[in-house]
């Protein structure tokens, strides 16, 4: 039930984090996606807590997924990032897979970046390619603001700009300036954990779909009814199912996160290191 993941257990999981982190103000949360964790390496003065010690939290059992919270500083600026996600696929639910945003927002953290792997459907999109979130359409068929309201919950939020404008424009900057080509799309979160059919892809592709994957919706969700930014990329690691007629693995997911991991480490330090006058205040 959603009831085991509300806000005051999200305080409770924030109170575990704080104590190992020390008075440290993270200002912006992180989720890495599969294959995408080597920038946790790059984190300076970092804390890292497991998952096991923080309450509520499941251990991570997807390979490419370190199941920790790590707290340093990135680009300049105090972080948290999420070094593995919860999966509905796992036999989670929506509530859980988004309850590390509600901690996050329960440390005081008002901006969030995501980031996964994910199967490229359009034709626009190459294997490596890096592709910033525009909006997403949610056909995992659930939903996790389902239940009570929480405190500090907007009951019906506003999607229209679930990827924040002001960080966008960020974003394309950010890659013109390190000369990284960066697409932009719409992301479609299935279930999973079985990879789309070609019939699925093709409509995926009539419903406005740029690329698909497993996760990272219900986290956005969630940071939108707390008030809080959203950002996010997609590393395109494969052609989707029928698009080249080649076989899916997990394999290849991770080998090409691993070949692109430098450019999407670069350009997530250099995005959290714009200047003061560029920072979002938070809407919450």
């Amino acid at each position: 039930m959603k009831t085991e993941f509300s806000a005051e257990a999200a305080r409770k999981a924030a109170t575990a984090i704080a104590k190992r982190t020390g008075d440290r103000k993270p200002a912006i949360a992180i989720v890495l996606g599969s294959g995408l964790g080597g920038l946790a390496q790059a984190i300076q003065n970092s804390v890292r807590v497991p998952f096991k010690e923080i309450p509520g939290f499941p251990e991570a059992t997807v390979v490419g997924h370190d199941g920790a919270v790590i707290a340093g500083s990135l680009g300049g600026r105090e972080i948290v990032a999420l070094s593995g996600r919860f999966h509905m696929y796992e036999g989670h639910s929506a509530a859980l897979a988004a309850f590390p945003v509600r901690v996050f927002h329960a440390l005081g953290i008002r901006e969030l970046f995501v980031s996964n792997a994910a199967g490229g459907i359009s034709t626009r999109l190459g294997v490596g390619d890096l592709m910033m979130i525009s909006d997403h359409l949610n056909l995992m068929g659930s939903n996790p603001l389902v239940g009570p309201a929480q405190e500090g919950e907007t009951r019906f939020p506003d999607m229209t700009d679930a990827y924040d404008p002001g960080l966008r424009r960020i974003m394309r900057t950010t890659a013109e300036k390190l000369k990284i080509p960066l697409r932009e799309g719409v992301y479609a979160g299935l279930l999973g954990p079985s990879y789309e059919t070609p019939s699925e892809v093709k409509m995926l592709r009539l419903l406005g779909a740029d690329a698909v994957g497993m996760s990272t919706v219900p986290e956005v969700i969630m940071a939108r009814a707390l008030g809080m930014r959203v950002a996010g990329i997609s590393c395109i690691t494969n052609a989707a199912a029928g698009v080249t007629g080649a076989a899916l693995s997990h394999a290849e997911v991770l080998e090409t996160t691993q070949r692109v991991s430098a450019a999407f480490e670069s350009l997530v330090t250099e995005f959290l290191a714009r200047p003061a006058d560029v920072q979002l205040s938070s809407a919450r």
